[in-house]
C-alpha cells in the first residue's frame, strides 16, 4: 500500500534532495543553526512536503499551486547554496553537486507542473 504521492519520482526525488541538503547544512558554523541552516532545510524539506500536499485529492489547479510553492522553495535553497560557498561553508565541489542536483530537479518539478492539466 502507497499514497499516491509517494510513486511520484519527483516526490522521490525531492525527498533525497532535502537529506541531502539537511547532511550539507551540518557543516555549517554552529552559529549558523538557527540562520542560514535552519533556513535551508526547512526550505528544502518544503519541496517534498508540498508536492504531497498538492497530490492528495487537490483538484489540477491546486495540485499547480502546491508544485509552484515547491519549484519556489527549491529556488530558495539555491540561494541559500550560493550564499553558503560565498561565506566559505561549502566548497566549489559540494556546491557544484547539489546545484546540479537541484538543477535537474527544477526540470523535472517544472514539467510536471506544465503537465497537469
Amino acid at each position: 500500500m502507497m499514497f499516491k504521492f509517494e510513486k511520484i519520482t519527483i516526490w522521490q526525488k525531492a525527498m533525497d534532495f532535502g537529506e541531502n541538503i539537511h547532511q550539507l547544512v551540518l557543516k555549517f558554523p554552529n552559529f549558523e543553526m538557527f540562520g542560514l541552516s535552519s533556513q535551508s532545510r526547512r526550505a528544502a524539506d518544503s519541496i517534498a512536503l508540498n508536492i504531497a500536499e498538492g497530490a492528495i485529492d487537490q483538484s489540477n489547479p491546486e495540485q499547480k499551486r502546491f508544485m509552484a510553492y515547491s519549484i519556489r522553495s527549491l529556488a530558495e535553497v539555491i540561494t541559500c547554496l550560493h550564499k553558503a560557498k560565498r561565506r566559505g561553508y561549502i566548497s566549489d565541489e559540494e556546491f557544484q553537486l547539489r546545484y546540479e542536483e537541484a538543477y535537474n530537479l527544477m526540470n523535472m518539478m517544472v514539467s510536471f507542473k506544465r503537465n497537469i492539466k
